[in-house]
């Protein structure tokens, strides 16, 4: 089995690869290619994957190439996990919103529609080069905003499933609240990317007994103060909200934070300058400890059993709970066992969400198998939570049109559209620094 990482020079990797190796058997890997135009950092990657590899006894062979088209051709699946621009443009999108009083985020708001136009022509780029090279390979994007960037794949015709973390993270967070195998828990997750929430927390799998009333009521604190919530949202609400849902529920709080203190991207920067030190070091042969403060936790789990099942293998059970709908059941069967198991993932809605086209993206659990990602029924969803889907993913309409078409008229109509922005002047004056910051990755401009 043959796989591909597109961005395999970022500091992100070695979880992945951590991740391939403790999971051979459930994903076994024969060839891995890391796939990046930055040469130096890919060697330094590539050389820490090699050595991650061989400790815990994995055979196959890591590849390290700049030649895209030599990279995935002949590949299973391919795994996307770029960021166009760097961190110095993700510094930027996380600034000049600032100057308008907005929410200045990489993936929410207008920064997140600057990464989304500088993101989609390049992603489709590669998944056209992909499919001419082999037709048949799955794409798994873990590049943000994935919900766009996952739209764009699916309607441009590629065999392309969404990835995020949000959700196995909760996951494992609440089992270790529990006091449970994460295994053991399946989440009742919906809503788009970077806009979820937890409405029921299950045992076993879909249709357990909801354990969620029982978590807030004895956790609810700690989990509030996870997602840098008062506990007494999630008390009236009665649900856990991502932790992106803060950018909504307390925008104003949340900007002048950002005013007052450095930005993640200036964090993750420095972090990943030190990373990429104690990459270089011959004598580590296990992902740094510091590597889990850069984000991504449980990437490579998500990763490896959404593979797996894709390509037709059986997933290991490693991420979202039972997959047979036993109420007992703590693994995930795969195809041989006659059932797909349950991943959260974003795929096409097609009816799910009845408010919602179908051909919108939503994150939520779908039963995934070789032929992809068919999402599990939803209950019907209150309107606090529908009517802020159903304004998101106006804007993300609007946002892949701009992506696609480029045009200042576009930008500026998406980010009129966004409930974060919504007002003339406001969306006026991002349109202007958004161009002004990004000239250089939009050829219309």
């Amino acid at each position: 089995m043959k796989l591909a990482v597109v961005g395999g020079g970022s500091t992100y990797t070695p979880e992945l690869i951590d991740g391939f190796a403790r999971l051979r058997a459930t994903l076994p890997v024969t060839e891995l290619v890391l796939v990046d135009p930055a040469a130096e950092r890919l060697d330094l990657v590539g050389g820490l994957a090699r050595r991650i590899f061989a400790k815990q006894g994995h055979d196959g062979r890591i590849v390290t190439t700049s030649d895209l088209d030599a990279g995935v051709a002949g590949a299973d699946a391919v795994l996307l996990q770029l960021r166009v621009g760097g961190q110095a443009a993700r510094q930027r999108d996380e600034t000049w919103p600032l100057e308008c009083g907005c929410v200045g985020q990489e993936t929410t708001g207008a920064g997140g529609l600057a990464k989304a136009l500088r993101t989609v022509p390049v992603v489709l780029d590669i998944a056209e080069r992909v499919r001419r090279t082999n037709p048949d390979a799955w794409i798994i994007d873990f590049t943000n905003p994935v919900g766009i960037v996952t739209r764009a794949l699916l309607r441009a015709g590629h065999k392309a499933v969404g990835l995020c973390n949000v959700a196995i993270g909760l996951q494992r967070k609440f089992a270790a609240r529990l006091g449970l195998d994460p295994s053991a828990l399946h989440l009742d997750h919906v809503g788009l990317n970077h806009l979820t929430w937890e409405t029921g927390v299950r045992l076993g799998g879909p249709g357990g007994e909801d354990v969620l009333p029982r978590l807030l009521a004895e956790h609810g604190a700690g989990i509030a103060e996870d997602l840098r919530l008062p506990v007494s949202v999630l008390d009236r609400l009665g649900v856990v909200p991502s932790y992106y849902l803060r950018y909504f529920y307390a925008h104003d709080v949340v900007v002048e934070e950002l005013r007052t203190k450095p930005s993640r991207a200036a964090e993750v920067a420095e972090m990943e300058r030190r990373l990429l030190e104690m990459y270089g070091d011959p004598a580590l042969d296990e992902k740094p400890e510091l590597l889990a403060k850069r984000g991504g936790a449980f990437y490579s789990e998500a990763a490896v059993d959404l593979a797996a099942v894709l390509l037709g293998g059986t997933s290991g059970g490693t991420s979202r709970g039972a997959a047979d709908g036993t109420a007992g059941g703590g693994t995930s069967g795969g195809a041989a066992g006659g059932g797909s198991p349950y991943q959260v993932v974003n795929t096409y809605n097609n009816g799910t969400l009845p408010f919602l086209p179908d051909d919108a993206v939503i994150e939520v659990q779908a039963a995934v198998g070789p032929k992809g990602a068919v999402p599990l029924p939803v209950p019907a969803l209150d309107p606090l939570y529908a009517g802020l889907i159903s304004h998101v993913t106006a804007y993300e309409d609007l946002a892949l049109d701009a992506a696609l078409r480029g045009g200042r008229d576009r930008v500026f109509k998406a980010l009129l559209a966004h409930p974060l922005i919504g007002q003339i002047e406001t969306a006026d004056g991002l349109t202007d620094r958004l161009i002004a910051h990004n000239r250089e990755h939009l050829p219309w401009a």
